[in-house]
């Protein structure tokens, strides 16, 4: 589930396992769903004999693990802490790993976040920086710490090519001071750390694309504005073949709705052309487009009732091999027949889950795939397209091994004005599913949407004994420019009127017992439920908000100071609903306690947002708890704030459910 606004131990625990059943009690369970998942990224070495995974440990930082296939013993090679984790490993040799790491700096009146890039042998020798270091006479802050776009570079074994943020120096009392500023693309060498030149740096560039021979073939570059903030739009060039001249590709306009024009997200060199998703008939669909100057350009696939949301790529040369979308559950079109093949294989090997190739050896015969569903949190798995030998690496959550978790079904239900919202129920394992206490649980974005599968939130108050509907209220995406409308924000009432309309179906199909419904929600989520009680108090009767928005003019004013202020301020917009819609100007019209959790250094929304509403909400006097979470983010990636979330959580819903 994506939590994030404007889209919320270590790994060594391969024998340990879980037992669980109904003598559990309430910080048992939360403590085994609060985990974090075990695996954060996996990748599988070039020659396919080896795997790096990043994982969680049990102080909140992260660890790189190296398994030898075939010995299988995990070993530690290099930790980062709470403050700077490290986020993904990947190979860029059998021998070399390049990893990235994020930390978030507290400014004073800021909170900005930076990234860092390093490469590191897989036996944990040889760590050295793949971030240029900023000096005394540097003008600007570094925050990007480079992205490999292509680890394939042809006649450099060792190199890759990745982005590079360049930064101005002063001038004052020096000749070797550079002005070379924005973003350009360089090859790496991981072993000699030398770096060659390969796109100059252009003040509004944002992003490069380049094909499976690493050649940067399409660049993104964002105007701005005279005061430094972003237009709003991207203009897309491209380059031919042979060729170092950037011809015009297509334009994005982004703001207040989905975004309009052809986005390119891949380059395939065999065909000399660049995929993106474009607009079809009011959904997004795959196009492409041809790179040879005649900018031919070719509907590859649309869905009926559904937004095509992306590519999906694999191997050393990232590969285009289909295209995905979500009806009820997640789907994946394979171009490659040989894929399409053994995936339909492999669904029949694992049956009721879904199957995501994440990684591929150089020469494709060893395949890195996870399997997961609503009732299986995911495992991990190698595939020997030689041998056809399938076989389990690693869990993605072993504390749940052994429990019973609740099958999540696709639904339907009608809103005010007739209008069918499709939403996942939830309930209990065993049972009747009736005269149950309920949850309605929006989900965050709002520009996102809830889909089937293994979801911790929900899989912990089912196991707790609750209903869970989660709503894909108008003004999600995933549904057409119909469906997303103005987005969320602007289009509040519908959207909080949809999941209203959820909690009066639950009591209405005998779900929910009387008196006993709740909301709960996280970023667009948790203003959703606060929201909820500003359109009609008597719906639910709590609430629980993680990380909530509360007031739509600090939510633009947190982007002050930002490049992407503008883009901020077309979505939040101005007019009647920035009062109308905001929490916490209405306090009080809270009729139910409400429970309020974030973290002090989220930045998608500011710890702020839930003090205003906690100290307004006491101001009117009404019953409020608030936890605040120190040197958390926006996804409280904490097993210890996440256990005591959903314990504290659960306690609240039963004394004011009276449960």
């Amino acid at each position: 589930m994506v939590r994030g606004f404007l889209a919320a131990g270590t790994a060594m625990v391969l024998c340990m396992s879980a037992s669980a059943g109904a003598a559990d009690d309430a910080q048992t369970v939360a403590a085994k769903f609060g985990a974090l998942d075990a695996i954060e990224d996996i990748s599988i070495s070039p020659d396919g004999t080896s795997v790096a995974y990043v994982s969680p440990t049990a102080d909140s930082g992260t660890t790189v693990m190296v398994i030898k296939l075939g010995e299988g013993v995990p070993k530690p090679i290099v930790a980062g802490s709470k403050k700077e984790r490290i986020t993904d490993c990947r190979w860029a040799t059998n021998a070399r790993l390049i990893c990235s790491a994020s930390l978030v700096a507290d400014m004073g009146d800021q909170l900005i976040g930076y990234s860092r890039a390093f490469a590191i042998n897989a036996d944990g020798s040889e760590i050295q920086q793949l971030t240029p270091k900023t000096n005394s006479r540097s003008m600007e802050l570094l925050q990007q710490g480079g992205d490999v776009i292509s680890w394939y570079t042809q006649g450099a074994p060792n190199s890759v090519l990745m982005t590079r943020q360049f930064v101005p120096e002063d001038q004052t009392g020096s000749i070797s001071a550079s002005i070379a500023k924005g973003l350009g693309v360089e090859s790496v060498d991981t072993l000699t750390m030398k770096r060659a030149r390969v796109e100059p740096p252009r003040a509004e560039a944002g992003e490069y694309i380049a094909d499976g021979d690493g050649v940067v073939r399409v660049m993104g570059v964002y105007p701005a504005r005279d005061d430094g903030y972003l237009k709003g739009n991207v203009s897309y060039f491209y380059r031919q073949p042979a060729s170092r001249t950037w011809e015009p590709l297509a334009k994005v306009t982004l703001g207040t709705n989905a975004a309009l024009g052809f986005n390119p997200y891949a380059v395939d060199s065999a065909k000399n052309v660049v995929y993106g998703l474009d607009d079809k008939d009011g959904f997004a669909a795959l196009y492409s487009i041809s790179l040879d100057g005649t900018l031919k350009k070719e509907l590859v696939e649309a869905q009926s009732g559904v937004d095509v949301d992306g590519v999906r790529q694999i191997g050393r040369r990232q590969r285009v091999v289909g295209v995905t979308y979500a009806t009820d559950r997640r789907k994946i079109d394979f171009f490659d027949p040989q894929l399409r093949t053994l995936s339909a294989g492999l669904s029949k090997a694992l049956p009721g889950d879904s199957i995501e190739f994440l990684d591929a050896s150089e020469d494709e015969n060893r395949l890195l795939l996870i399997a997961s569903g609503d009732t299986n949190p995911g495992k991990t798995y190698l595939f020997d397209k030689t041998t056809k030998q399938l076989s389990e690496l690693l869990p993605e959550r072993p504390q749940l091994a052994g429990m019973t978790l609740a099958k999540m079904t696709p639904i339907t239900y009608p809103a005010a004005d007739g209008t069918m919202i499709p939403a996942y129920l939830t309930l209990p394992p065993g049972g009747s599913g009736k005269g149950l206490p309920a949850i309605v649980m929006p989900h965050g974005g709002p520009s996102s949407r809830d889909e089937w599968g293994f979801d911790w939130l929900v899989q912990f108050f089912a196991a707790r004994g609750y209903a869970v509907l989660q709503p894909n209220y108008r003004g999600s995406a995933g549904y057409g420019s119909d469906w997303y409308q103005k987005n969320g924000f602007q289009s509040w009432r519908t959207a909080i009127g949809d999941v209203n309309d959820a909690g009066r179906w639950l009591q209405s199909q005998g779900i929910a017992a009387p008196g006993k419904l709740a909301i709960v929600g996280w970023s667009y989520g948790g203003y959703a439920a606060l929201q909820s009680q500003v359109l009609d108090p008597n719906v639910f009767k709590a609430v629980v908000a993680v990380a909530p928005v509360t007031d739509l003019d600090s939510l633009r004013d947190e982007s002050r100071g930002f490049t992407n202020f503008e883009i901020v301020n077309q979505v939040v917009g101005s007019g009647p609903h920035i009062e109308e819609g905001s929490p916490a100007r209405h306090a009080a019209a809270f009729k139910v306690p409400v429970l309020l959790f974030h973290g002090d250094i989220d930045q998608n929304v500011k710890v702020t947002e839930s003090r205003l509403m906690a100290s307004r909400l006491k101001s009117a006097g009404k019953s409020v708890e608030y936890v605040e979470f120190a040197g958390l983010d926006h996804q409280l990636r904490d097993a210890a704030a996440r256990t005591r979330l959903l314990s504290e959580s659960d306690a609240f819903l039963r004394k004011a459910l009276g449960l």
